[in-house]
């Protein structure tokens, strides 16, 4: 699953061998720590995601429930806390935008 929050872009993925843990992947510095500050976040540079972190599923669940929970706006793309990412999230949003379009005509 992609999960784009105000704070943070994130995989989560679940472990291939063990079914109780969820792998939290990030690709900025910081974006896991944001949301799970108790994880122990390793650096992968071989690795798509350069952030990642093992956690229980549960504990990955609990916060994406309290983000859900909290959300309190009606346009997403206003209220990105760090502006830098502005430009790669309207990126992503395009290519959905796209592919909405696309997937709507081939029916």
């Amino acid at each position: 699953m992609w999960m784009f929050t105000q704070s943070g872009f994130f995989s989560i993925v679940a472990h291939r061998d063990d079914p109780d843990i969820l792998i939290v992947k990030a690709r900025v510095k910081g974006d896991i720590e944001t949301y799970w500050p108790q994880a122990k976040v390793s650096e992968t540079p071989e690795a798509d995601y350069l952030y990642r972190a093992y956690m229980a599923k549960d504990v990955v669940a609990d916060k994406v429930g309290k983000i859900v929970a909290n959300v309190n706006y009606d346009s997403y793309k206003g209220h990105i806390t760090d502006k830098r990412r502005g430009s790669w999230y309207l990126a992503v949003w395009n290519a959905m935008a796209h592919m909405q379009c696309s997937l709507r005509h081939a029916n």
